[in-house]
């Protein structure tokens, strides 16, 4: 598959490192020359210098030859005019990065499919929608969805104290599989013997109808929160507290800027909107931080999240979702005591790659925000090498894991003995370094 992508920023850094890693065509568009040059160093992908939205350009990085194309600089209208100009040419499928919330009205929706766009990307409510379901399953700090709803990837840190702390997965019996743990920045390929320590992080796939279960021997839970705070005002904070208020909970709304405060009053019913910037200290107090379930740090600064998010949980707050616009800071939050963290640019990326991958064998995958590792849900191909086969005899390559098997009786949490039909769908948890052999494991 030959991909060509607009953008060299960091979505569409992540995207040609991601796609080039498997082995696809990868063709990256900027104006910025010095940025393509030192991408090019780092990836085996041709880059081309100019703008997206000139026809000459993609002409010169061969549009022509193209299956997919990608739109992701920070320009809404050069993003939509590739798009447009991309349509004169055979390109199978065409997705766009857009910020205005005007392109997702109802009509502008028709519009969008009239442009030939596949798939339209909004960062902001992308990142909502994963700020709503970490707030809806709170002691979770990473989740997603497989097979409709009916599997749930939920990945939880086990601090001191924990009910499950010095106990080995198969003590805790779970109506799940752990399908990794992460110590000390090493992720581990469980087995049953293995024992749980503080501070590990584990990942869980278990059917939706499971959660209570699982969340009870881990001593987590699922329920709304009560009271949330949320550091500013801009399109990700506006949106959030719209959906939080429609699910019934008492939020608090902090923005610095009293005219976008005035914006907030007007747009918003339920929520406290709070005329400071989230870093001071008598405000938040004042305003109850300390009996806050949640709080949520979605300024346009990356020092003033983080800085809201230590604040708020000194005070005692009980948990923090803070957004970060460098995802290479991902990785290290979670030492200075932040509970999960959030890039919108990984979100989106993710987005663009389930719908990328969902093709095939392959029908879509998650990458792990924060981690190199991924869960994929792949349909068993046609072959007598898994038809009528129990997963203990079939020798999947070393760093994966099956977590759950979706047939036509539905979901079955994988187990030694189960046994696999031609369609069924698997949900395997994998690391970086096993995608490559586990592609080829199900096309040989």
């Amino acid at each position: 598959m030959r991909i060509m992508i607009v953008g060299a920023g960091r979505v569409g850094h992540f995207l040609s490192e991601k796609l080039s890693g498997e082995g696809k065509e990868v063709v990256l568009v900027d104006r910025d020359e010095a940025k393509l040059r030192r991408i090019e160093r780092d990836l085996n992908i041709m880059t081309v210098q100019g703008s997206g939205a000139s026809a000459k350009v993609l002409e010169e990085a061969g549009i022509d030859q193209t299956d997919l194309f990608i739109a992701v600089t920070d320009s809404d209208e050069v993003n939509l005019v590739a798009c447009i100009l991309s349509q004169q040419y055979s390109v199978e499928t065409r997705i766009a990065r857009v910020r205005n919330s005007d392109f997702y009205s109802s009509g502008a929706a028709h519009s969008n499919r009239a442009l030939g766009i596949d798939l339209l990307i909004s960062p902001d409510q992308a990142i909502t929608e994963e700020i709503k379901k970490l707030c809806t399953r709170h002691d979770a700090f990473e989740t997603a969805e497989f097979a409709g709803g009916q599997v749930v990837l939920l990945g939880y840190s086990l601090h001191e104290g924990n009910p499950a702390l010095g106990r080995t997965l198969i003590d805790l019996r779970l109506k799940g599989v752990v399908v990794a743990i992460v110590r000390a920045g090493v992720t581990i390929i469980p087995r049953g013997n293995d024992v749980l320590n503080a501070e590990d992080k584990v990942y869980l796939v278990v059917r939706k109808e499971d959660i209570p279960q699982v969340e009870a021997a881990f001593d987590f839970s699922s329920s709304l929160p009560k009271l949330v705070f949320i550091v500013g005002g801009g399109a990700i904070g506006r949106m959030t507290a719209r959906s939080l208020e429609d699910m019934g909970v008492a939020v608090r709304l902090l923005e610095e800027d009293p005219v976008v405060c005035k914006g907030l009053i007007e747009e918003l019913d339920e929520t406290v909107v709070l005329n400071c910037d989230g870093l001071e200290a008598s405000n938040l107090v004042d305003e109850g931080i300390d009996r806050a379930d949640v709080v949520v740090a979605v300024t346009g600064s990356d020092t003033t999240n983080i800085l809201a998010s230590l604040l708020a949980k000194h005070h005692g707050a009980a948990r923090c979702i803070t957004k970060i616009s460098r995802p290479d800071f991902l990785p290290m939050l979670s030492k200075l005591g932040i509970d999960m963290a959030l890039s919108p640019q990984l979100v989106a990326a993710n987005m663009i790659l389930r719908f990328v991958r969902g093709r095939g064998a392959l029908v879509s995958t998650a990458s792990l925000l924060g981690s190199d590792a991924e869960v994929a849900e792949i349909r068993v191909p046609p072959s007598p090498k898994f038809k009528g086969v129990p997963l203990s005899k079939l020798r999947f390559p070393r760093g994966t894991i099956v977590g759950a098997v979706v047939g036509s009786e539905g979901v079955v949490i994988a187990r030694g003995d189960t046994v696999l039909d031609m369609d069924d769908r698997l949900i395997i948890f994998l690391t970086a370094n096993a995608r490559e052999a586990l592609e080829d494991y199900f096309e040989n």
